[in-house]
């Protein structure tokens, strides 16, 4: 870091882009910041602006030579003059000279021949025009704004190698001043200043511009030079976030990061920040900040040297339009010089190699569109020499997938669902960097759509991307944005409930605790929905007497799936009408199809088998179709319930052999049924089902009632959002519409129960092992199948010290002997957590003891029932 300076040599350089300097409210806003800064740090201030948002590509046109130059050049004089006129200045006053000086670029001789000096200087009139207007705006406004020419400041540095192009249209600028420079700048007279970025000066003469990114790249040379206590990059977004906000609206904040992580993320697409911006404030010792000209109390995003090492992956980008170059030939075995030949192919076309994949016979590589002049005659150029030598495939277009974050070879371990998801793509080319920084995948670009939330999802839910290093991570776009709908507050949050559930704790523990009230609550939310006709509770989720009695009164049926659960339900609803049963077993022996049937009960099949292995058994009766739409959809692999690894349901291509075997047996199919899987959180998942079934039944004829299933979602962690059954509701009823004659039925488990349940345990011990402290419970998995069996989440709390703020992570164990009892890792509780204190696993009250079992000799947990009246019941 640089020394301590006066104040007169103490600078922040700010730099704002094309949509911070469009809007007279923006200029305000630049002014008050400016001063801010400048009042805070006893600093100088130094503005580097881009010009007009959209102006530079209309200069990019005229460039280039486009036959309407003359139009184009009217309407930018036009906006121009139109904007000052907003910020109530004279335009001739302001911009005269400026604006004469962008019409003779056009009389210029060298316009007919475009050299590349007379495009630069055409290329640097959007940021003298803005930085023009800007500064006298400011000036007027009465603050000590001094306007110069980025020019006089900024030179050019040609490298070696570099293109005439390059050397003119994306050049690069010396970040050591001299003590003249330092000396000059120092004495420019006014506190703050106003620069323009993307301009510099040529080495030989004239104006050279800095290419993509060029005022990103500006002030951090400014910042580099000054030796700037900061340079803040001020943009229309939050700054870098694990995802494209706009494509994974659950993207998070990046609150701080080193320099060489926020070079990969905007080297591998983040648009943000221009990665050539980051090398010279890195190379200086210059901190950096991206943050939100319309949301300045935003921490936004800071990169320096002494951000905290955190492993992980930090964050996934998308960068469509790459072209990869295979090349193959037996002859590149062993040949020495065969790549100093193949890459001195690419130098000759100007060509800069990205990614490099290579095998015995096969060197891959791919080119960058954005830092490359790639087109079909290059690419034709290109293999034609490279003909010469192997064989040439050119494979376009594609797109990379890139992990970026410190550690990535230690993280391989936690990817196993990452190498799925591209198992199930053409994956064309990987490539991890040797800095152990990023992980790419290269695919063809039509499979990469809809590919990038479902990636972040998985980077969180395997904990390779560590969301919850709040050093690192802060919240999610669309919480930023006001687009999240919160979960209510949990009823064991209550004062009162507390101080039951501590009590029932003192009782013995492990122990299941059944909150009605919520069960009632959640009932009457579904009741609501007037697109279903029909609603049954999936009894398999939690089968207690009470629960059952209580969302009987609520109106509901049950749905079984085994003997068992029937004898359940007859045992504690007695006189419930055998129509309020439905059975929808899986594999069930042929017993229990007798005991249904003879219960009177809807008896669901899944199989054209059972018809004919059983006739005598189904022949003349009225029954259910569950069919299998072909995919399976939902929150974990195992909870997926269609598809051809799935063993539920009648494949669609076999639906006319078992409708003609059920002519055969005079059945009468009158229910038609669909489960896809449980935890789904897109209402659209619902109203395509239900579209897709409706299509079916108009083909079987004689359906009355459709049914889609359960898996509504709950949110079990502060992250989740509570499913959005008005939108789900709306997708049902536009069905419903267009089938009118079918009752639609559907039969909720989770949904009605999980939240009304918590887990008691009691703390056995505080364990450290190399780094990492354990808290024992005395519930294992045997108690609590859920983690170990599909990684499900849990929130665990320390009933004990509820209110207690200061807090560590903790794993939190059971005492079965297996590896896979552990509830979760890396869990907040309090530090003072000990010995006796009570915990709670919340939402439990969905295949909780449902799957409870005697693993290790180890006793079921008890069950109680809170009724929301002070009395408390135990199991039945």
């Amino acid at each position: 870091m640089p020394s301590a300076s006066p104040a007169s040599d103490r600078w922040i350089v700010l730099k704002f882009g094309g949509t911070s300097v469009s809007r007279r409210h923006r200029w305000d806003t630049i002014g008050r910041l400016a001063k801010k800064r400048a009042d805070e740090h006893d600093a100088r201030v130094l503005v580097v602006v881009s010009a007009l948002s959209g102006v530079t590509n209309e200069l990019t046109a005229i460039a280039d030579g486009a036959a309407d130059s003359a139009l184009r050049v009217a309407n930018l004089e036009q906006r121009h003059r139109e904007f000052v006129a907003e910020l109530e200045l004279d335009a001739d006053a302001v911009l005269g000279e400026r604006l004469a000086a962008l019409r003779g670029l056009l009389d210029d001789p060298r316009a007919a021949t475009r050299p590349l000096d007379w495009q630069a200087e055409v290329l640097a009139q959007g940021e003298l025009l803005s930085s023009t207007l800007g500064a006298a705006y400011l000036r007027a406004q009465g603050l000590d704004f001094g306007w110069m020419d980025a020019r006089q400041w900024l030179q050019a540095t040609l490298l070696p190698n570099q293109t005439a192009w390059a050397q003119r249209l994306s050049v690069s600028c010396s970040t050591q001043p001299s003590e003249d420079w330092s000396k000059g700048f120092r004495q420019q007279p006014a506190r703050m200043l106003l620069t323009q970025g993307f301009i510099a000066r040529h080495p030989e003469g004239g104006t050279c511009v800095l290419g993509r990114g060029g005022s990103d790249t500006s002030a951090a040379y400014f910042g580099a030079l000054l030796g700037a206590q900061r340079v803040e990059i001020w943009t229309d977004v939050p700054g870098m976030f694990s995802a494209n906000p706009r494509e994974v609206p659950d993207a998070r904040l990046l609150t701080r990061l080193d320099y060489y992580e926020a070079q990969e993320i905007a080297t591998t697409g983040a648009k943000v920040l221009h990665a050539r911006s980051i090398k010279p404030c890195r190379d200086a010792g210059v901190p950096m900040a991206i943050l939100d000209t319309e949301r300045p109390d935003l921490p936004g995003t800071s990169i320096d040297g002494n951000a905290l090492t955190v492993a992980g992956v930090k964050a996934v980008s998308r960068r469509n339009g790459i072209v990869l170059v295979s090349m193959e030939g037996i002859g590149m075995w062993q040949q020495v010089g065969f790549l100093a030949d193949v890459f001195a192919r690419f130098k000759k076309h100007g060509l800069s190699v990205d990614l490099i994949g290579s095998s015995e016979t096969n060197v891959t590589v791919s080119l960058d569109p954005s830092e490359n002049l790639v087109s079909t005659d290059v690419l034709a150029a290109l293999s034609a020499d490279l003909s010469e030598i192997c064989r040439v495939k050119v494979i376009a277009p594609c797109t990379a997938i890139t992990l970026v974050g410190r550690g990535m070879r230690s993280l391989l371990h936690k990817l196993s669902d990452v190498w799925a998801m591209f198992g199930r793509e053409r994956v064309h080319l990987i490539s991890q960097s040797s800095n152990d920084l990023n992980l790419t995948f290269v695919i063809d670009e039509a499979d990469a759509d809809g590919i990038l939330p479902a990636l972040h999802a998985a980077l969180i839910d395997s904990d390779a991307m560590p969301v919850e290093e709040t050093s690192v991570f802060g919240p999610r776009w669309r919480e930023i944005a006001g687009q999240v709908r919160r979960r209510g507050t949990p009823w064991w949050h209550g004062a009162d409930e507390r101080r039951r559930l501590l009590a029932l704790a003192q009782t013995g523990t492990p122990r299941y605790v059944y909150h009605l009230p919520t069960v009632r609550a959640r009932a009457r939310a579904l009741a609501a929905i007037s697109a279903v006709d029909r609603r049954f509770y999936a009894i398999k989720a939690n089968s207690h007497p009470a629960i059952l009695r209580t969302l009987v009164e609520e109106g509901f049926g049950l749905e079984c799936v085994s003997q068992g659960e029937l004898e359940r339900v007859f045992s504690v609803l007695p006189e419930l009408p055998p129509q309020s049963v439905l059975f929808t077993p899986s594999f069930a022996p042929r017993a229990e199809y007798e005991f249904a049937l003879a219960r009177g009960v809807a008896v669901t099949l899944d199989n054209v088998e059972a018809l004919r292995n059983w006739p005598e058994l189904f022949r003349g009766r009225n029954l259910w179709l569950r069919i299998d739409l072909g995919r399976g959809d939902g929150h974990h692999d195992k909870v997926k319930t269609g598809g051809k690894a799935s063993k539920f349901g009648l494949p669609l291509a076999r639906l006319e052999e078992f409708l003609a075997q059920a002519r055969k047996l005079e059945i009468r199919i009158s229910g038609l049924h669909a489960h896809l899987g449980s935890g789904v959180e897109t209402a659209q998942h619902w109203r395509q089902v239900c579209d897709e079934l409706g299509g079916i039944a108009e083909r079987i004829g004689s359906i009355e009632s459709i049914d889609i299933g359960g898996g509504l979602p709950i949110p079990y962690s502060a992250d989740d959002e509570p499913f959005d059954l008005e939108a789900w509701s709306l997708g049902l009823a536009e069905i419903k519409a267009a089938y009118p004659g079918y009752q639609f039925i559907i039969e909720p488990g989770r949904y009605l129960v999980a939240e009304s349940g918590v887990l008691l345990t009691r703390v056995t011990q505080v364990v450290e092992k190399e780094g990492i402290r354990r808290v024992g419970a005395d519930a294992g998995m045997n108690a609590l199948m859920r983690p170990a069996l599909y990684d499900a989440w849990h929130d665990v709390a320390n009933l004990s010290r509820l209110d207690d703020g200061a807090e560590e992570l903790f794993d939190v164990v059971g005492p079965i002997c297996e590896s896979s009892d552990v509830f979760g890792k890396r869990r907040r509780l309090p530090a003072a957590t000990a010995e006796g204190d009570a915990l709670l696993f919340a939402d439990t009250g969905a295949y909780g003891y449902a799957m409870a079992n005697t693993y290790n000799l180890r006793a079921l947990p008890a069950e109680e029932v809170l009724d929301g009246n002070g009395d408390d019941g135990a199991a039945d």
